[in-house]
């Protein structure tokens, strides 16, 4: 929870910033609406985990499904963001769609290596899917982050999985 809420405040931070230091060729309107669907999809990424947690798997993947689809039309619109390309794979992932989580999350990687959302949840992924070596490579990246991220991804990788959420 602390990782989404320390999301959700950097990327309205950065919102804020781009749409302050923008090149002005864009409408407000628009940009406003790229920050709503995002801001939507997280929000409906929170609910679905609260569903998780009581165990109403169905519903949250409702959910999931419904937060992808705004953050699809994010992407749309900025294909630059590693944030929504991170949500985009952490919500096909949670709907069991591994192959396309992890395209997700790579591309995310490519704007943004050292991410460190990304690194945790693609490791997570590598070992819902046992390949245990991959996920401590994306460990050895959070190495030194002094993150919450590298904390989690190390449990994780240590019990196999039994404390993914």
């Amino acid at each position: 929870m602390k990782k989404i809420l320390i999301l959700i405040s950097s990327i309205l931070i950065s919102t804020s910033l781009m749409a302050a230091g923008g090149d002005g060729g864009s409408s407000s309107g628009n940009e406003e609406s790229k920050a709503s669907l995002y801001d939507d999809a997280v929000k409906l990424v929170q609910r679905a985990g609260k569903l998780e947690k009581k165990e109403k798997v169905e519903k949250a993947k409702k959910l999931y499904s419904q937060a992808f689809k705004k953050l699809e039309k994010a992407h749309k619109s900025d294909k630059k963001n590693p944030d929504v390309l991170n949500y985009m794979g952490f919500t096909s992932r949670k709907i069991g769609n591994f192959e396309k989580a992890e395209e997700f999350y790579l591309k995310g990687l490519n704007i943004k290596p050292d991410h460190n959302g990304i690194n945790e949840y693609l490791g997570e992924l590598y070992v819902q899917t046992n390949r245990i070596d991959k996920a401590k490579k994306r460990l050895e990246v959070l190495k030194g982050c002094n993150c919450e991220e590298y904390g989690e991804l190390e449990l994780i990788i240590k019990t196999r999985g039994t404390k993914i959420y």
